[in-house]
């Protein structure tokens, strides 16, 4: 079972691969890396996420269980990640926020969509759409609250109003593609219309190129990050983000909210996606945490293949469910 496992994950981690080779060789080149990565993030991931939401069944109603399961994943990686670069690497509070979106952000659009469609296929995207719906949204206003209060604290000055920071991150959310591709998507579904036939055929075929574009493009994106100095922090942030994450959303799915099985399989192999490049990004617009963060985003991707792998073997062992 773990070798059909091996075999149904490792054309996603493959293609990853295939990505960062081009970069690396440079036969794609840095500006084509970019363009790819544009187009997937503002073109085939959003058109790929409104056709799957239009169509999804939603009927059993606002998911507050499903949430609550994975966000409290969420709360324990990112505390416990803050905790421990700031306590015990005795890094400033801007370094250990850094310490926490990297032990708690999990890459849900590049790895995440592509993973749990080739294990779960699209019975497998309703749960994970739903997570998705409210993951870039809740993880925006936290990580801009957090840095913000962080660097207060290194500067000695007083933070911004929760007002102020709320409104900064709501202004950004609002023109994120992604945001609005879900909202449009909710909106549609409201007016009870169909596409015409030629929209959806259209539609269908980008969002075809969604999945393995994203995974080259993760690939080629991969190339700027590399390993870097701070490898034992990275290393624990990386075992914080692919066990210790997974195992509490799995307790939670399974004996606390008693989520549908399905639905705790794909908030848990979710959990255990790679560090998102947000970690990355947040450390290079406050400063610090540069290397802890890349090395988080390199190790967690590294090692995937097989983190991911064990992972459905054990929910696919747990619950008895039929790989597709």
């Amino acid at each position: 079972m773990l070798a059909q496992t091996l075999t149904i994950v490792a054309p996603v981690f493959l293609l990853i691969g295939i990505g960062y080779c081009l970069a690396k060789t440079r036969i794609l080149n840095q500006s084509i890396s970019e363009a790819l990565g544009q187009f997937v993030y503002i073109v085939a991931i959003p058109v790929l996420i409104f056709r799957s939401l239009i169509g999804a069944d939603l009927s059993a109603g606002v998911p507050l269980a499903l949430w609550a399961t994975y966000f409290i994943g969420v709360g324990f990686a990112w505390l416990l990640g803050s905790l421990i670069i700031r306590k015990g690497f005795g890094r400033d509070a801007r370094a250990s926020a850094i310490g926490g979106i990297s032990a708690a952000f999990a890459n849900t659009i590049l790895v995440g969509l592509p993973l749990v469609a080739s294990v779960y296929g699209d019975e497998g995207l309703a749960p994970l759409l739903l997570i998705i719906s409210i993951h870039l949204a809740t993880m925006t206003v936290l990580m801009a609250v957090m840095m913000e209060r962080a660097a207060a604290i290194d500067n000695g000055t007083a933070s911004p109003p929760i007002s102020q920071l709320l409104m900064g991150a709501g202004k950004s959310l609002v023109k994120n593609p992604l945001v609005v591709t879900i909202v449009a998507a909710f909106v549609w579904r409201q007016t009870g219309l169909e596409l015409p036939e030629i929209g959806l055929d259209v539609i269908s075929r980008i969002a075809a190129t969604a999945l393995p574009l994203s995974l080259l493009s993760l690939g080629m994106s991969l190339v700027q990050y590399g390993m870097r100095g701070n490898i034992v922090p990275g290393l624990i942030l990386s075992i914080i983000k692919m066990l210790l994450m997974p195992i509490v959303v799995f307790s939670f799915g399974a004996f606390v909210f008693h989520l549908p099985p399905l639905w705790t399989a794909v908030a848990t192999l979710t959990a255990s996606c790679p560090t998102g490049v947000n970690a990355y990004i947040f450390a290079n617009r406050y400063g610090t945490g540069h290397s802890m963060s890349a090395n988080a985003i390199t190790m967690t991707t590294l090692c995937a293949i097989v983190t991911a792998s064990l992972w459905i073997w054990f929910l696919d062992h747990w619950f008895g469910m039929s790989l597709r």
